[in-house]
Formats: structure tokens, sequence, C-alpha cells
């Protein structure tokens, strides 16, 4: 491609997380196998919250569509990136950065909703039990389901017109391993300050607004919790919330590095794009699986009904 000022770029050239050809391997062999946990993990909740009658509450319905948006982000980013370092062509069309830019921001920021959803249905669940089923209806769960689905689309889409609508002349090799709206912007040509200022007002809506009901809603679990008088009761509303807070934690932590700090260096933003698109869709399913028991309980009825 002519690299003069004049030429429009078409196409980008990601050059990965390293030259190395042992580290490119050993890469390989890391992301493959993260993916195939990631697949079977969030697959595995899919089918046993669908199939298993116990998981049909609305805790196991937001999880399964976490576990979905898990799925999606994972999938969106790994096989790519594979297909790239074992070819060693890591060109991508300008379309196909726009596609992907739209595609990975949608299910991180469906599950960015999702997750503050989950922390209000907990709160629900142990501050007011009473009221739990007369609110948390199938009809609502859906409702706040489809919120969550659409908050992505609309965030993504935002993302990625201010992003592509930039003019991209000259430059065109990204320091990435993917395509991301923040370190693409460093190779526009253009002022960057109104797609800066769209992207950072939508984190705002996207992360610090979940971020602030999650905090509500834990607050509140933790004073109830604090307020009852067995040590059960206490362990027990500890453990149901304790998967959940972990993710929040690991999840919210690196986006907002990503999406709110805009001068992060592209070294640390490729860095912190590693666990939130490749290792974090892999932990959750293990999280929620590991530390659960009804989730272990219906993996086991589902092993002895295919041995039967």
């Amino acid at each position: 491609m002519n690299q003069n000022n004049h030429t429009r770029v078409t196409e980008f050239l990601l050059l990965g997380l390293s030259d190395d050809p042992q580290t490119q391997l050993l890469l390989i062999v890391l992301f493959l196998a993260v993916y195939l946990g990631t697949v079977l993990g969030s697959l595995l909740i899919i089918y046993l919250v669908l199939t298993d009658s116990h998981l049909h509450t609305p805790m196991y319905f937001f999880l399964c569509n976490l576990s979905l948006a898990d799925f999606g982000l994972s999938t969106v980013i790994v096989p790519q990136a594979v297909i790239h370092m074992l070819t060693k062509r890591n060109v991508i069309s300008f379309i196909g950065c726009a596609a992907q830019i739209f595609l990975s921001i949608l299910p991180g920021g469906a599950q960015c909703s999702l997750l503050a959803v989950m922390s209000y249905d907990r709160y629900l669940a142990i501050c007011d039990p009473m009221h739990y089923s007369l609110i948390m209806t199938k009809r609502m769960c859906s409702q706040l389901a489809s919120g969550c689905w659409v908050s992505g689309i609309i965030t993504s889409s935002v993302d990625t017109l201010f992003t592509v609508c930039l003019p991209y002349q000259g430059d065109n090799k990204i320091a990435h391993f993917f395509c991301d709206a923040p370190i693409l912007l460093t190779l526009a040509s253009g002022d960057t300050h109104q797609a800066e200022m769209a992207i950072f007002i939508m984190g705002v809506g996207i992360l610090l607004v979940p971020v602030a009901l999650i905090l509500v809603s834990y607050s509140a679990i933790i004073v109830t919790v604090i307020k009852m008088k067995t040590t059960s009761g206490r362990l027990k509303a500890f453990s149901t919330c304790g998967s959940h807070l972990i993710v929040v934690i690991l999840f919210y932590g690196t986006l907002t590095i990503t999406y709110m700090t805009p001068k992060s260096s592209r070294e640390q933003i490729k860095q912190i794009a590693v666990f939130y698109g490749i290792i974090n869709p892999m932990l959750n399913p293990l999280i929620y699986s590991l530390r659960n028991k009804e989730v272990m309980r219906a993996f086991r009825n589902a092993v002895k009904k295919r041995e039967s």
C-alpha cells in the first residue's frame, strides 16, 4: 500500500503481541486452550440452565446471558488472532476492522449491564425476599436481559461510528492483536477529540453507571447480611454474592482502564485486552460453576443421564 499522506487506508496491518516465532507458537497454544475452555464452559452453563428445571430462576437466566456474552466476545477476538499468527498474514480490511470493533464492544457492553442487573437480582433476593418473586417475573427478566443487549448495541454502534468515520491516511499499522476503538484512534489523521469524548461518554453510561448501581446494591446487601442473626444465613448470602463480586472486579477493572483513560499506552492497552478479551471470558464459567453448588449438582445430574 502506498503510505503517502493522501492515500486513504483500505486495510490495516495488525502487529500482534510479538514478532518472535517461539513466543507466537506459545501464544497460539495458550489462546487455543483458553478459547476451548471458554467455549466449553460457556456452552455448558447455557445447556445446564436450559435443560435443568432447578436452574430456571432469574439468577441463572442472567448467568446464561452472561455466558452467551462471554462466548461472543471471545469468538470475535481469539479465532482471528490465532489465524493471523498461523498464516503470518496479519491484514484486515477496513470494513472487517469496523465489524470487529462493533462485534467486540456489543457483548462487552451487554455484559456490563448484565452484571448490574445480576447485582440487583441478588439485592432483591437477600434484602427483599418477600417481594422477590413478584418483582422478578419471567417478563421482567426478559425485559431486563433485552435492555442489556440493547445497551450493548447502542454502545458499540456509537463507538464504532465515531471511530471509523475519522479519516485514516498513511499509517495503517495497528499495534494490537485485534481492532479496538481506543488504539485505532491513534492512527486517525484528523482531530480525534469528538471521538474520544463519545467513547468516554459511552464509557460513563456503560461502565460507571452500572458500577454505581452495583455498589449501591452491595452496600444494602452487606448491611442486611450483618443484621442476620444466624451464621449460616450470612455464609449463604455471601456465597451467592462472592462469585458475582469476583467477576465484577476483574471485568470492570480492566475495561475502565481501557475505555476511561484515553492516554493509556499501546502496550498497556494490549496487555489489558488479553485479560478482558481472552482470559476473563474463560474465568467467568469457572468462577460461577466451581463456586456454585446448584450448577455442580446440575452438571453431575447431566453426566448421570448421559451414562444411563
